[in-house]
């Protein structure tokens, strides 16, 4: 298991990699160019000098994620062919800087969805990113978007970038009319054209869940259950076809039972990589993200491991969405002392499973 975590680039993220260098057990990043569109390719001088910065901080990136899929071919229209070609440059490119694992999502539109980005948690005074389907009323997916992005200190977030919504209500006319299996059959389109691409560079596709794991605005959902991702691993056969199991978007659904779900599929060596974090629920389709320790939420962190443990022990593995403490400021979910916390409680798990195993 390499322990990583998600850094934005110099700039863009109010955390240092001196900062990132000094958590405990630390490999590495997941490293993310945000600034670049969906469809644009990422070129090998933005590739190098970002991960220049990152080995000369003493630490490695074999992860990248967001590497966004436009919407062109997710709705299977005629452009997507070139901005397939894009995506299949972007491969070859970041496979030359050691690149081995691309974490991207297959979700329309939204890459994920809050209704409230600082809920505060009563029992400790912190806050963190909180969903509740009833909050959204009325509220329409423009009246979404602006609230996001007016409440996000200041920064871009995934998935939200203005860029990316800036044809929304286009795009939302258009998929009133794609099925999810319309939405699939265009997924595997996709793969059809990148999946050779990657067995050639030795890069392996990683599928991350929607989020939260059921449809929103009547959209087509089709990567939230182990169901879902039965079906995604076939649309293409091959190694280079996996998953970025989340647990946190997987676990926003009390029914999806995670550490199963991580047995099956890593068992099946289709797991590419993994986020990992703890949510708590609090009624139909509402909940909040919580610390990683497993008796805030309602996950099990340690079956979790142990399941990682037994079937993938050779992936890579980020704390996920971390709450706001001791009055920092930063990129919701994205801050630096609570996801510090998580990644040192993973790797305490880690180190008694590995010995407990041993015996």
């Amino acid at each position: 298991m390499k322990m990583t975590f998600r850094w934005y680039g110099s700039g863009r993220d109010s955390i240092t990699l001196k900062q990132i260098k000094q958590i405990p057990g630390m490999s590495g990043l997941m490293g993310v160019l945000d600034h670049k569109a969906a469809g644009e390719v990422w070129t090998e001088e933005e590739i190098r000098a970002y991960m220049d910065e990152v080995h000369e901080a003493g630490l490695e990136c074999e992860v990248i994620e967001s590497v966004n899929v436009h919407e062109d071919i997710k709705m299977g229209l005629p452009s997507r062919d070139r901005y397939i070609e894009n995506y299949r440059i972007t491969i070859r490119n970041l496979a030359k800087y050691g690149v081995k694992v691309i974490i991207y999502n297959f979700m329309p539109v939204f890459d994920w969805l809050r209704t409230d980005l600082a809920r505060v948690i009563p029992e400790d005074g912190s806050n963190s990113l909180y969903f509740d389907e009833a909050d959204l009323g009325d509220m329409g997916p423009m009246e979404i978007v602006r609230s996001t992005i007016e409440n996000s200190n200041g920064f871009s977030l995934p998935g939200w970038e203005p860029e990316r919504l800036a044809e929304l209500e286009t795009v939302l006319e258009r998929y009133k009319t794609i099925t999810p299996d319309d939405l699939r059959e265009n997924y595997r389109y996709f793969l059809e054209g990148i999946i050779p691409v990657c067995e050639e560079c030795g890069v392996v596709m990683a599928c991350h869940p929607d989020d939260p794991a059921w449809p929103v605005f009547g959209l087509p959902r089709i990567a939230h259950s182990q169901e879902d991702y039965d079906k995604i691993v076939k649309l293409y056969d091959s190694p280079c076809n996996t998953l970025c199991l989340c647990t946190g978007s997987l676990g926003s659904d009390p029914d999806n039972d995670i550490p199963a779900m991580i047995r099956h599929f890593g068992q099946m060596k289709r797991i590419g990589a993994m986020h990992v974090r703890n949510v708590k629920h609090l009624g139909y389709h509402k909940f909040r993200e919580a610390a990683h320790l497993s008796s805030a939420g309602d996950l099990d962190l340690y079956e979790i491991m142990k399941a990682v443990h037994d079937t993938c022990p050779d992936t890579y593995i980020r704390p996920d969405h971390g709450r706001m403490i001791w009055d920092e400021v930063g990129r919701p979910g994205y801050g630096l002392y609570d996801r510090a916390l998580g990644a040192v409680y993973l790797s305490g798990l880690w180190e008694a499973i590995e010995k407990t195993s041993a015996r």
